[in-house]
């Protein structure tokens, strides 16, 4: 009879392991910090090439197109890459990175203005409410005030700020960046870094809101800092406890996903205030610079941790 009892319970065991994807089960793709020199961005674009035989409901890249140091922040580098972006086969969501605005400052690329290519960046990049790729993808923006006095909108909206959903699950991007995020060098940059913080905060909460409601399975939130890995990681202090309480209110998996460091890693690194880990919020990073590589995120209702991985990862770097 034990035996017998063994040999059911094996069954049942090998039943769940095998059992069939969910019918609303999609998967998407993650990549970030590349191509940072002509020979990456001969990889990226065979790497999207690629892509195109992949079953993908969209693409999202967490920032840093481009080099952050000898890289001019030109008008014609971000016609380029906006260029290579739209070759996407799949619908194309990005958020910045510092290399793309804040980094270009720096002596290598041409001490340009950051505010100003900031300007620049969300004309090229986000003029519409549409994904980028060949197949574009209809995306809520963040068009209202986030922070009024009296009738004034002392902080705006950011029009690179997107939300939309795939089958009961919300996605949101967060204009967060590394190199302090832009804070620290004069009080022009401090105010634009001040109101860009107010308006993610307004944005992830609604994204959590949003999750709330009946029907919604889970909540995966995108932005470039790796928040825990940063020069001033107290400055990011705010969006980690954030998204650790989100996921507390929703009780749903939490997917927070960065670039910034480039290196594949998927772990829970979120704590509560009594520093427990926070059990369904998981953390994903794609690879990046020297390799040119992505990630295959499924997403399934009938897998209880709702999202798996599949890191894309050249054999050697740059190859």
């Amino acid at each position: 009879m034990r035996r017998l009892l063994a040999a059911l319970l094996v069954l049942a065991a090998a039943g769940c392991a095998t059992k069939p994807p969910h019918p609303e089960a999609f998967s998407f793709g993650v990549v970030g910090d590349t191509p940072y020199s002509d020979r990456e961005a001969l990889d990226f674009d065979a790497m999207l090439g690629a892509m195109r035989a992949e079953p993908l409901a969209f693409v999202v890249h967490v920032g840093d197109f481009k080099a952050g140091g000898n890289s001019p922040c030109t008008d014609e580098l971000y016609a380029a890459a906006k260029a290579r972006l739209q070759a996407s086969p799949h619908p194309l969501i990005l958020t910045p990175g510092d290399n793309d605005w804040t980094d270009c400052r720096r002596e290598s690329n041409g001490r340009m203005d950051p505010l100003e290519r900031l300007a620049k960046l969300r004309e090229v990049f986000f003029g519409d409410a549409w994904s980028l790729g060949r197949a574009r993808l209809p995306l809520a923006r963040q068009d209202e005030c986030a922070e009024r006095s009296g009738t004034t909108c002392r902080c705006p909206g950011l029009p690179e700020n997107r939300l939309w959903t795939k089958n009961g699950v919300v996605f949101a991007t967060l204009h967060v960046v590394g190199s302090n995020d832009n804070r620290g060098v004069d009080a022009a940059n401090d105010a634009e870094q001040a109101c860009r913080s107010t308006a993610d905060r307004a944005w992830l909460e609604r994204a959590v809101r949003f999750a709330e409601a009946p029907g919604r399975r889970g909540l995966v939130v995108f932005a470039h800092v790796n928040p825990w890995d940063a020069g001033n990681p107290a400055l990011y202090a705010g969006l980690v406890a954030q998204v650790a309480a989100g996921a507390a209110r929703l009780a749903k998996p939490v997917l927070f996903v960065h670039g910034d460091t480039h290196t594949y890693r998927v772990d829970r690194p979120f704590r509560d205030g009594r520093g427990k880990v926070v059990e369904n919020a998981q953390r994903l990073e794609p690879p990046g610079s020297p390799q040119v590589g992505w990630v295959r995120v499924t997403v399934d209702p009938n897998d209880s941790a709702l999202f798996r991985f599949e890191p894309r990862l050249p054999a050697t770097p740059g190859g």
